[in-house]
């Protein structure tokens, strides 16, 4: 249960109600965060316009990467309905059930690639400890991403921790998509 109720649905502005119509269709249900952001019109449509920036097909980091380092930003900030709707993300994204499972475990699995390994370091020091970044990070990811794929990575771990963090504090609860809860500890 959220922390915060949510409001019924016609105290909700027309453009708000109409997105969370919308939702209802697409996922069978209204999505707790959307409810909880709902509050917020302003914040809550600039937050759905930098999604459509992120998901569309110029954006310089592809969908699975994104779901994928997602996922463990969500363990990271305890956000589970994160870690539910990024995993069922990367699966939509044609990646794998059992990286997707593995995330928390990637710097022992040999499920990851190289570059897959740069992405999700480079998430976890943005997320865990940003003011002491390790310089050999820009280099490590250089091998693997130009400097706008990195720009666009570290632009999307931002938005993920924001939301993450939002979510968690305010007990968004999760929706089932993809059950990954157990991995979701911080290890």
């Amino acid at each position: 249960m959220s922390r915060i109720p949510s409001k019924s649905l016609n105290e909700y502005p027309w453009y708000v109600r109409f997105f969370l119509k919308r939702q209802r269709r697409v996922y069978g249900e209204i999505l707790a965060p959307s409810l909880l952001w709902g509050r917020l019109p302003g914040a809550f449509v600039g937050m759905l316009g930098l999604l459509g920036i992120f998901n569309s097909k110029r954006y310089p980091v592809d969908g699975r990467l994104r779901s994928l380092v997602s996922i463990r930003i969500a363990q990271l900030n305890g956000c589970h309905f994160c870690v539910d709707l990024n995993a069922y993300n990367f699966l939509k994204a044609r990646g794998d059930e059992a990286r997707a499972a593995a995330v928390a475990d990637w710097r022992d699995s040999a499920l990851f690639d190289d570059a897959e390994r740069a992405a999700l370091d480079w998430a976890e020091q943005v997320t865990e400890r940003c003011a002491a970044i390790d310089e050999t990070a820009p280099g490590r990811l250089r091998e693997h991403f130009s400097d706008d794929e990195i720009t666009g990575l570290t632009a999307w771990i931002g938005f993920q921790n924001m939301s993450a963090k939002f979510n968690a504090a305010l007990g968004a609860e999760q929706h089932g998509f993809c059950d990954l809860r157990q991995q979701s500890e911080d290890r």
